[in-house]
């Protein structure tokens, strides 16, 4: 349930009403909008009178939520949520580039790659430590020294870091990390979302494999429902009958989660299409569709990866594709 104040509303009035709410065994999330107050109300809402409410001389109108994602909805928090990253900004017509290597592999590989995208234009530096794979005998990632390489990087070119945990027993190492990433394989490892809500640290959640929009924002909602509230969502491909493409790119979600949602939408085509020569198209294809940002796997010399090689595209074709983004985010920004 949402309550909405009218303009004036004394700070003693308001909290005489959140003391009331509280009291019925309710959780109130506050908004300010625009010299507006919203109240979202998490809990049972079965007991309280609307009629009641809605007379109520602060009260301007009482609108009921039947999804079950509450504080990921954008009828609790109607204007955009901006995420702060180290000063780069996502969401709210801020818009994010993520780009870098699908895996750390050498202080030489991922510093030269972080350089290079930084000069094409991107905002953050995403590099894989830890690396699920579908087969055991695949490379996992160098872990722990993964990150300290990535730490170097970021000390070499102050972009910040975006990489994917796997296990919330890792957290401490992820204590300089500026975003931390739930892989599509993750979305519903729901004790680890819960360990996540208790950070204060920017979450970028991909959606899985063959999950619904639906589960994407619940599986938000287990982050947001423990304190924080610095999620960004993926999508990144799903799982279809097609086989052309490695995934098939849901661009409609971009426009279905604005709608849903306050939280930020950023796609990757790299993931979703896992062939170097669609990344372009369809990074353009998101970046017309209105996504608040873009994760591109960049590698200095793909055919050598250790991982996703054929997906990812050199720096001088990362530099081409920037360029085209930038046209177009000046027609639609």
């Amino acid at each position: 349930m949402v309550t909405v104040l009218k303009a004036g509303t004394t700070e003693e009035q308001k909290r005489m009403l959140i003391k009331w709410f509280e009291d019925q065994g309710l959780r109130v999330h506050e908004y300010e909008n625009d010299n507006q107050t919203v109240l979202g109300l998490i809990g049972d809402t079965s007991g309280i009178d609307v009629e009641m409410l809605e007379l109520l001389d602060i009260v301007e109108h009482v609108a009921l939520i039947s999804e079950p994602f509450k504080k990921a909805n954008r009828k609790f928090h109607p204007e955009d949520s901006v995420i702060d990253v180290g000063g780069r900004k996502i969401g709210g017509g801020s818009f994010a580039v993520i780009a870098g290597p699908c895996s750390v592999e050498t202080e030489e590989q991922i510093i030269e790659v972080a350089k290079a995208v930084k000069a094409s234009g991107a905002t953050m530096l995403r590099g894989g430590a830890f690396k699920p794979r579908t087969s055991p005998y695949d490379f996992q990632g160098l872990k722990a020294e993964g990150l300290k390489l990535l730490l170097e990087a970021k000390r070499e070119t102050g972009l910040p870091i975006v990489t994917e945990i796997m296990n919330q027993d890792h957290l401490d190492l992820f204590e300089d990390v500026d975003v931390i990433q739930v892989g599509a394989r993750n979305m519903q490892n729901f004790e680890l979302l819960k360990e996540l809500g208790r950070t204060d640290k920017p979450i970028l959640l991909k959606r899985g494999l063959a999950n619904t929009i639906k589960e994407l924002l619940m599986s938000a909602e287990y982050i947001m429902s423990g304190g924080n509230e610095n999620v960004i969502l993926c999508e990144r491909g799903i799982r279809t009958f097609e086989t052309y493409t490695r995934n098939t790119l849901d661009l409609s979600v971009i426009p279905v989660l604005h709608n849903l949602t306050h939280l930020p939408v950023v796609v990757d085509p790299s993931h979703a299409t896992g062939h170097s020569d669609l990344v372009e198209p369809m990074a353009m294809a998101a970046t017309a569709g209105g996504a608040d940002g873009l994760m591109i796997e960049v590698h200095n010399n793909p055919p050598m990866a250790l991982c996703d090689g054929a997906q990812s595209l050199t720096p001088l074709q990362f530099e081409e594709t920037m360029k085209k983004v930038r046209r177009i985010r000046e027609v639609v920004a």
